[in-house]
């Protein structure tokens, strides 16, 4: 869920809380402009979007939370979405996920799930197996998503709807299966969550 400025204000000091002020100034100016004006409004909020590492802080999470902030005051649509997603670095495309339940009804957006869950980046690969991609992804999309964080490494922890998701799913459990003996046989260890997920289909021995 998106942060309030609120609950920012303890992780900013003054000076990156007086410019996330100014961005979010600029991005409510955006959200009610007059279309005529709304590229070159539109501009100076995204800027901001880019340059929030260099002003609030080493934080990743404080960052991924003002970036969110302003996808949420300025009401970025899909497009706008979309084109910051592919424009972005990794950090940015990274806030983009993070937005998507907030900003986005319906499947429209999960052609950045998919690119994300197609990177071998941790942080994008935990970004886009969140609340988006547990409402949207489809069973065979969802299955490899858990077997993408395996691969990766990224904790389970960050899978939003596990337990529900992985219950009774005998395809995911023969999937997990098949990845644990193929680890097995090339002499690689286990992960420990693997034995987590399938126990949560209902299936390990």
């Amino acid at each position: 869920m998106t942060p309030t400025r609120e609950e920012l204000s303890p992780r900013l000091d003054a000076a990156a809380a007086a410019w996330l002020d100014e961005a979010l100034a600029e991005a409510a100016t955006a959200r009610d402009a007059a279309p005529a004006a709304a590229d070159n409004v539109a501009a100076a909020w995204e800027l901001r979007f880019a340059a929030a590492g260099r002003h609030c802080g080493r934080s990743g999470d404080t960052v991924d939370s003002v970036r969110t902030l302003l996808l949420q005051e300025a009401r970025a649509d899909l497009a706008t979405l979309t084109r910051l997603y592919h424009q972005g670095a990794a950090a940015e495309r990274r806030a983009v996920l993070l937005a998507l339940p907030d900003r986005v009804e319906g499947p429209g957006a999960l052609p950045l799930t998919e690119d994300a869950l197609r990177t071998n980046d941790t942080r994008l690969v935990a970004a886009a197996v969140g609340p988006y991609a547990a409402a949207h992804l489809d069973p065979h999309a969802w299955r490899h998503a858990i077997l993408k964080c395996l691969f990766t490494g990224v904790d389970l922890d960050a899978v939003d709807g596990l337990d529900r998701r992985a219950h009774g799913d005998a395809e995911l459990a023969r999937m997990l299966a098949d990845f644990a003996a193929e680890r097995t046989a090339a002499g690689r260890s286990v992960p420990a969550d693997l034995h987590r997920a399938l126990n949560l289909t209902g299936e390990e021995s």
